[in-house]
């Protein structure tokens, strides 16, 4: 194959996996309900307030529920979310 003088030191474009499925039986209640002030565009503060928790408490499940979901952040969740019609 040739190279032209584009593609010279520009590695191949890499592929960004999509998360993988998740399963939301596997969510509990709260971490659904966190989830789905993600999914509304919601802060932290703003979920611990509708769910009368602690902030702290919000940031607990939204680690476990990106370990479940296999989400490197909150816009994938909310993605995820939508797939699952969360």
């Amino acid at each position: 194959m040739e190279r032209t003088g584009h593609d010279i030191g520009h590695p191949p474009a890499a592929k960004v996996a999509a998360p993988a499925p998740a399963n939301h039986a596997a969510l509990t209640p709260t971490q659904i309900r966190v989830l789905r002030g993600v999914h509304s565009g919601l802060l932290n503060k703003q979920i611990a307030f509708d769910l009368g928790i602690a902030e702290a408490t919000v940031k607990v499940h939204m680690t476990a529920l990106m370990r479940k979901l296999n989400v490197r952040n909150r816009t994938q969740a909310a993605i995820v979310a939508q797939t699952l019609a969360i």
